[in-house]
């Protein structure tokens, strides 16, 4: 095989549409914009949201309560989810993310309570209840909590 032989799956490629290039071409004339109104004007665009002069939704919606922006959203793993790892490793946020236990590696972490554990692990999160920490210390495990950023 040569790279001059190389050719696309036959279906794959559709050819550009060729707008504006006459009557022949199936897109003469308006090129493909139909008649009249703002989309088939130069610069003709509406905004995101926007319902053809009824009320948006978003404005028909009551609001309700307050969002805080500094709020932090912890990923939440469970103690009996760290039985997985070999006894006596330290685990943090990258080993958590390797095992497919946190979406990602950057969010804070948070250890609950749920499960058993019986190995003695030392383990590095952002957070931890009080139930979760007596837990990891019972089976002979470390928790350094480590501030979120």
């Amino acid at each position: 095989m040569k790279q001059n032989d190389i050719q696309p799956t036959s279906g794959s490629r559709k050819d550009r549409k060729r707008l504006g290039c006459g009557i022949a071409t199936g897109h003469g004339k308006t090129g493909g914009r139909g008649h009249k109104g703002q989309k088939s004007r130069s610069g003709g665009k509406v905004m995101r949201g926007f319902e053809g002069g009824q009320m948006p939704l978003i404005r028909r919606v009551p609001k309700r309560g307050f969002t805080p922006l500094s709020r932090n959203e912890f990923q939440v793993i469970n103690v009996g989810q760290l039985e997985s790892f070999k006894a006596g490793s330290k685990i943090d946020a990258a080993k958590l993310f390797e095992a497919g236990i946190v979406r990602n590696a950057v969010d804070p972490i948070k250890l609950l309570a749920k499960g058993e554990l019986s190995k003695k692990l030392t383990l590095t999160v952002a957070a931890s209840s009080a139930s979760a920490k007596a837990k990891l210390e019972a089976a002979g495990g470390t928790l350094t909590v480590v501030e979120a950023k």
